[in-house]
């Protein structure tokens, strides 16, 4: 097979956006990895703090990456490169590689990342550029469309469950009536919370944003809770950042990246508990556990660093072959590659309501189904505790 570029005479940058996963250090390596052992390129340019990278005169310049650089980078959590919101400026950024004969880009983001990359990818076919330009999906939600699972997901879901065990800790051990209360990320998506509710086994009540949450009545939260403490003594919650928006409201606050900031669920669903038990004279002391940064912070572990290497050396394969405006992901548990368009359109996915995930959260936390059809009649309390 023929090569697009001259791998000899090939310059190469990289640059990583949006917010942290477990995982960047080690997609970075193995495009380093690959593209100097593998196809021997001249030069690879790592581009700090994200897309203001291109354009800032405050950030330092472009680290220049080479094996030595790198040897060591995946069993770091991060991106050694640095990451920021925003900042995205086309005209600036396809300059940039213009001026330092940059002939392949790869972004490493989600897919508002993306959105912005394959803009790169036009910009530069407009110019008359031979430039490719591939993305590698990141999100600790697992809310890009299309693919499998995002990079690191697993690894994120692995650390969840540790925050779990630490509150089933707290709620056990503190009499009478102990509840920890777990907030995890997941803006528009349950999958991490909802994923690390089936893999720890000790979650009661488990709350994303496709739920709405209701709070009293037979098939309520509060209900609920009171009924697992009657049976066990203790309870443990895990609750979504991006849930209850039909409680709190939405915000109009956005963040530098155009996200909607969310309203504070974990803090409102700890002051209704505490309210509840007060209402009705009865102790309970309630934990609250918010673990978000420790569970994206983390290095990839074995599964999805072996994932990490498969993506980076597909999408080095795609670039040295021409392709551009494209990304690549797993697909029915094969690397692919993948339009970013048709990545874009479908994201961010949601988890579906009345799918086999959701329905195998209930089965474990044997929690009431608030948008359960009129004809159907939900148990509005989990079986007996044995």
């Amino acid at each position: 097979a023929e090569l697009f570029f001259n791998p000899k005479k090939a310059r190469v940058a990289i640059v990583s956006c949006g917010g942290l996963c477990p995982g960047m250090n080690s997609i970075i390596k193995n495009l380093v990895t690959i593209l100097y052992q593998g196809y021997g390129v001249s030069k690879v340019y790592g581009i700090q703090g994200g897309y203001r990278g291109f354009t800032s005169k405050d950030w330092d310049e472009p680290l220049e990456l080479d094996n030595d650089a790198v040897e060591y980078m995946h069993h770091i959590g991060g991106t050694v490169l640095g990451t920021s919101r925003g900042g995205f400026d086309i005209e600036k950024i396809v300059s940039w590689l213009q001026v330092h004969h940059v002939d392949q880009l790869y972004v490493i983001g989600g897919d508002g990342t993306h959105r912005g990359a394959y803009k790169i990818s036009e910009e530069c076919h407009n110019r008359g550029l031979r430039i490719s330009v591939a993305g590698i999906p990141k999100t600790i939600d697992n809310d890009i469309g299309l693919i499998d699972r995002s990079f690191g997901f697993m690894t994120a879901v692995s650390e969840a469950t540790r925050a779990i065990a630490a509150a089933r800790v707290e709620a056990t051990c503190n009499k009478p009536n102990g509840i920890g209360i777990v907030k995890l990320m997941g803006r528009s998506a349950g999958f991490l919370a909802a994923y690390a509710t089936l893999a720890s086994q000790d979650v009661d009540l488990c709350l994303v944003p496709e739920i709405p949450i209701v709070l009293h009545g037979p098939h309520g939260i509060l209900s609920h809770i009171d009924h697992v403490l009657e049976q066990k003594g203790h309870a443990v919650i895990v609750v979504a950042e991006g849930a209850g928006e039909e409680l709190l409201g939405e915000s109009t606050q956005t963040d530098a990246g155009g996200n909607r900031l969310l309203p504070p669920i974990g803090e409102f669903l700890t002051k209704q508990i505490k309210q509840h038990f007060q209402e009705s004279n009865r102790e309970a002391t309630v934990k609250y556990i918010d673990p978000s940064y420790m569970v994206r912070s983390v290095p990839a572990d074995a599964s999805d660093s072996y994932m990490c290497m498969t993506l980076a050396h597909a999408a080095a394969h795609g670039c040295m072959a021409g392709f551009t405006g494209f990304t690549v992901g797993l697909i029915n548990n094969r690397t692919v590659m993948v339009p970013i368009p048709a990545l874009a359109k479908s994201s961010p996915r949601s988890m579906n309501a009345n799918g086999r995930t959701w329905e195998r959260v209930q089965a474990i936390t044997g929690q009431p189904n608030p948008t359960c059809s009129p004809d159907c009649t939900p148990s509005p309390h989990p079986p007996p505790y044995k």
